[in-house]
C-alpha cells in the first residue's frame, strides 16, 4: 500500500538503498575461507539498469563494509556508496549535499532499525515485506516482495509508472 500521492512519487530524483535485508535476503554467509558472500537478485539489478537509463540517480548507504557490496555496487554503476556508514543520517546528508536533492527527492529502501531515520526523512520510504514491523510501520511503501527476492525492483517499477518512464524504459519502440 502507498501512503503518498503520485505527486510525491513524481518528485523522485535519486534512489538510496541499504544493503543486507533490501538488495539481499540479509543473510551473510562466510565461506572456509572467511570470505563473505552475498545473494542478489538479476531482477533488482535490471531495474537499477533502468533507474540509470530513466537518467535517475542511486546511492548505497550500509552500516556494515563488505566487499560483495564494492563489486556489485560497481556492477551497477551506483553512484554513491557509503558503507561503514553509521549512523546513517550523517551520510544520508552527505547524499542530499553532493546530489543536491532535497529530501523529498530521495526514496530510501531500508529493513531495519538503522534505517528508520532515513525512512522518515525521505519523500518515499520504502521497506520489504520481511522488514522489521517498526520499519513497516513508517514506510510509505511496504513491498509484496522480500528483500533479496525484488523489493528493489518493485518500488522502481512503482516510480517510473507514476512518472511515466516505465513503458518508455521497458520498451522503448513505444
Amino acid at each position: 500500500m502507498v501512503k503518498r500521492s503520485k505527486t510525491c512519487l513524481r518528485k523522485i530524483k535519486v534512489l538510496a538503498l541499504d544493503v543486507d535485508g533490501v538488495l539481499t535476503d540479509g543473510k551473510i554467509v562466510i565461506d572456509s575461507q572467511g570470505q563473505e558472500l552475498k545473494f542478489y537478485d538479476v531482477k533488482d539489478g535490471f531495474a537499477i539498469h533502468l533507474w540509470h537509463k530513466a537518467g535517475l540517480k542511486t546511492a548505497i548507504i550500509t552500516a556494515r563494509s563488505s566487499k560483495p557490496v564494492e563489486v556489485r555496487a560497481k556492477d551497477l554503476k551506483i553512484g554513491l556508496v557509503y558503507q561503514d556508514a553509521f549512523p546513517k543520517i550523517q551520510y544520508y546528508e552527505k547524499m542530499l549535499a553532493q546530489y543536491k536533492v532535497n529530501a523529498d527527492e530521495v526514496c530510501f529502501i531500508g529493513d531495519d532499525l538503522p534505517d528508520l531515520e532515513l525512512i522518515r526523512h525521505s519523500g518515499l520510504g520504502a521497506a520489504p515485506a520481511n522488514a522489521a514491523p517498526e520499519v513497516k510501520a513508517v514506510a510509505g511503501y511496504v513491498c509484496r516482495n522480500n528483500g533479496g527476492d525484488g523489493a528493489v525492483r518493485e518500488v522502481i517499477e512503482l516510480i517510473l509508472k507514476a512518472q511515466d518512464k516505465w513503458d518508455e524504459m521497458v520498451d522503448p519502440a513505444k
